[in-house]
């Protein structure tokens, strides 16, 4: 899937599902059955909410990388959009991964405004750095919450994929401070935002 690849897996949760909330708001019916046709054919067809979008982007003539605007948008989701990746248990250590998992991907989404700053983006950085280890902290700490071998092996792979993608953006800031290619740091940070939805979907699958 190549440059599509984060981008595509968050253009439902980030482009798509706060649209289907405002329509709701107007034709519940309408929204829900456009909301389940979307659903499947992204099941069906994974990749499938990227090209519709990518499509639209083109018929309009928009000048839009696709990239920098949904990582712009991770910055704007609702509490009622981020159902999907909200823990419900009430142990402080899940509602904690909640709040930390919400904050690296704020974070994450000032990039694009703040990259062509250098002294502001050097001390997002710092606060990227510091979001990414409270993150696993928290999800160190949920292990002695997770039921039976398989569930804890299986948090304990997405806690080392996080790494692996958090050591891949510090080296693509480091490429990007030699050649000055934003795009690049804009796909790297989507790949920590999907990894951390990663780590939120299968604490919730073996906790909830």
């Amino acid at each position: 899937m190549g440059e599509r690849e984060p981008t595509s897996s968050l253009v439902l949760p980030v482009i798509l599902r706060p649209i289907f909330t405002q329509l709701e708001r107007r034709d519940v019916g309408a929204a829900q059955s456009l909301r389940s046709a979307i659903l499947k054919s992204e099941q069906n067809n994974p990749g499938f909410c990227y090209d519709l979008v990518a499509s639209i982007v083109r018929r309009a003539d928009l000048n839009v990388n696709l990239n920098e605007a949904v990582l712009r948008l991770q910055g704007n989701i609702t509490e009622a959009d981020l159902n999907e990746y909200r823990l419900t248990r009430t142990e402080e250590p899940f509602q904690e991964l909640n709040r930390k998992s919400v904050a690296l991907k704020v974070i994450l989404s000032r990039i694009p405004d703040e990259i062509n700053d250098r002294k502001t983006f050097l001390e997002t950085i710092k606060e990227i750095a510091s979001a990414i280890k409270k993150l696993l902290d928290v999800v160190n700490e949920i292990g002695s919450f997770i039921p039976g071998v398989t569930g804890k092996q299986a948090v304990e792979q997405r806690k080392k994929e996080f790494v692996k993608y958090s050591k891949k953006f510090s080296t693509t800031l480091k490429e990007y401070f030699k050649e000055g290619q934003p795009n690049a740091v804009f796909i790297s940070a989507l790949f920590l935002i999907r990894q951390t939805n990663q780590i939120m979907l299968t604490v919730k699958s073996k906790c909830e």
